[in-house]
């Protein structure tokens, strides 16, 4: 969309980039802060501002973050001997909000993808098998995708991950709590077998 002189135009065009908003939510959104200028509007820009000087990603995990190292990497509630391996911030951030993990992360930006071009120099693999090298790892947890690249990036870390001597686990798939099986996918349904356990 070409820039254009009205104001408010302009915004609902960048807000529409916005994952999750189209065109009608993100008008719907610059009416509601038009509306009360003040309140909305001019602390979300003063924040907006903020956040992009301040939040750079963690020279340790790849978190975004105001301080380097994160959060995470400093709290020392956190057991050292996990890491998890996560696709992407957002993974990370799901996990935190779910308190599902309470050892250390390392985000890869992306996965393998042959059609996409995207090999292990794109990624954040090397670091991750420096961290592992120096010792006091004892497990990596894979959290990827559900997918060809998901599986194809597991496959790969697991090669170059196991003669550093740490144990590798990936994430169970299967039935999602309150699922239907008559709705769900081939696949789902199949990974849920394999991974049953006893009761």
């Amino acid at each position: 969309m070409a820039q254009t002189d009205d104001p408010i135009e302009h915004l609902v065009g960048l807000l529409a980039k916005l994952p999750g908003l189209g065109r009608r939510s993100a008008r719907r959104a610059v009416l509601r802060m038009l509306m009360r200028p003040g309140e909305t509007m001019l602390p979300l820009a003063e924040a907006l501002r903020r956040a992009a000087e301040a939040v750079r990603p963690c020279r340790v995990c790849g978190n975004l973050d105001a301080e380097d190292p994160c959060h995470v990497c400093r709290d020392p509630r956190r057991d050292r001997s996990l890491i998890c391996v996560v696709e992407g911030v957002a993974d990370l951030w799901a996990l935190e909000r779910a308190h599902a993990h309470r050892g250390l992360y390392h985000v890869l930006g992306g996965t393998l993808s042959a059609l996409g071009g995207v090999g292990p120099e794109d990624l954040a693999v090397q670091p991750l098998l420096a961290r592992v090298a120096e010792g006091g790892v004892e497990e990596v947890i894979l959290a990827l995708p559900a997918t060809v690249d998901g599986a194809t990036t597991a496959h790969y870390l697991t090669d170059r991950l196991r003669p550093l001597g740490v144990r590798v686990t990936r994430l169970a798939q299967g039935v999602p709590i309150g699922g239907a099986l008559d709705v769900l996918d081939e696949g789902t349904l199949a990974a849920a077998l394999q991974a049953r356990r006893a009761v």
